[in-house]
């Protein structure tokens, strides 16, 4: 029985990061072996075990064979005669498929040492093409390494080609796409993974809404990206700045313009009325991949009313207050943070705009502060009752918007 450090703890170590969770492979034991010595078994695939001490996951070394179509069609096995190389031939890329023994020599049969240098996320074998959810680990992998200098091996995104071809992709379930794609979205660098999935054309399959806005073009005077895809890139890169690690605000960002794929080309490349027309496809993207509904409803609201918050400056105290209203930012103020985020993120996502202020923000944040320092209270306070309040409550929360203004 001897244990290893396998995976993303050695390969963070080798980039001088700090790991994350340490997971273990055990060769030469057997389950009732683990048990014996204190480890608890978790795992119902295949043998997992958290340490007594530690609580960290100890998997005996396995080999996988493919039986079904899909990221779940594998049948796992394990058992004292599995080595360590069979266990690493497995793994996904070269730069997961390292060991480390307890005096920290490295067992590294893939040349996943020379990746890390080399910054290149290569597969490891022929068989990643059995697994469609590699194609969504790769692209968030990039976004997460992207910024150290990473990028996909000319063959590996050959074979991810090949696989979104054969149809793998399609057997992806929705609840893992989503996971993996929150995940992609807290990297610094989310714009790569949808790049990533684009270059494999597992974009057009996931998310036909997005995709469809690459080569769709918008007014250089406002946008001199000019391409409304590479612009929803600089977006989610700069939301991912503005707020990092917030997946949430990271999917608004992806999502804002999606209406702009629908604008009729004889209009192009103006966008009338994009902000109301990509709630359609935006509805359909979430409930396709089952969103959690803040998500949807954060994204929605973004999506409806950004162009509202540029020329903020320009509405009235009325329509600011409907506005504030309509995102029931007086129930979840917190919504009216994230959307002065997600509309800085796309003023500012932009090509030569991206160290530019955005004042509608703080503006936004100012008459929305200004607005919820009048509640219900000081209209029951005054004696009024029933509808009269919510009367009161609209017009004093107006008039106080009005003053913040100056």
């Amino acid at each position: 029985m001897k244990t290893y450090l396998v995976g993303g703890a050695v390969r963070d170590r080798l980039l001088g990061q700090v790991p994350g969770d340490s997971d273990w492979v055990v060769v030469g034991a057997t389950p009732e072996q683990m048990v014996r010595e204190g480890f608890a078994p978790v795992g119902k695939d295949f043998p997992v075990f958290l340490h007594p001490r530690t609580k960290e996951e100890h998997a005996l070394a396995r080999t996988e064979r493919k039986t079904a179509p899909g990221y779940r069609g594998f049948v796992f096995h394990a058992d004292q005669t599995v080595t360590l190389e069979q266990d690493l031939a497995r793994r996904d890329f070269t730069v997961n498929a390292i060991a480390q023994d307890a005096d920290g020599t490295l067992v590294d049969p893939f040349g996943g040492a020379a990746d890390v240098q080399a910054r290149v996320l290569r597969h490891v074998s022929p068989a990643f093409a059995e697994d469609p959810v590699r194609i969504l680990r790769a692209a968030r992998f990039l976004a997460r390494f992207a910024p150290l200098g990473f990028t996909v091996a000319p063959e590996t995104l050959a074979l991810m080609r090949d696989m979104v071809a054969a149809g793998e992709v399609d057997h992806l379930v929705a609840e893992r796409v989503w996971q993996e794609l929150k995940k992609a979205l807290e990297m610094p660098r989310p714009s790569a993974a949808i790049a990533l999935l684009r270059a494999c054309g597992a974009l057009a399959r996931l998310m036909p809404e997005v995709d469809a806005l690459y080569g769709v073009p918008q007014r250089p005077e406002y946008h001199p990206e000019v391409d409304t895809g590479v612009h929803t890139q600089m977006v989610l890169d700069m939301a991912a700045r503005l707020a990092p690690g917030d997946a949430l605000v990271g999917f608004c960002a992806l999502t804002h313009d999606l209406g702009k794929a629908l604008t009729p080309a004889h209009e192009l490349p103006r966008h009338i009325g994009h902000e109301h027309s990509g709630v359609r496809p935006l509805r359909a993207l979430c409930a396709r991949y089952k969103v959690p509904a803040e998500f949807a409803a954060v994204a929605e609201l973004c999506c409806r009313e950004h162009l509202n918050i540029h020329r903020l400056a320009e509405l009235r105290p009325d329509t600011v207050h409907d506005l504030l209203a309509r995102c029931d930012g007086f129930r979840k103020p917190e919504r009216i943070r994230q959307l002065a985020l997600v509309c800085e993120a796309d003023k500012r996502g932009r090509l030569g705009l991206g160290e530019s202020d955005y004042p509608p923000g703080p503006m936004l944040l100012a008459l929305h502060a200004a607005a919820l320092s009048v509640s219900a209270g000081h209209a029951v306070a005054i004696g009024l009752t029933g509808t009269a309040v919510g009367d009161w409550l609209r017009k004093a929360r107006i008039e106080a918007i009005r003053q913040a203004r100056g």
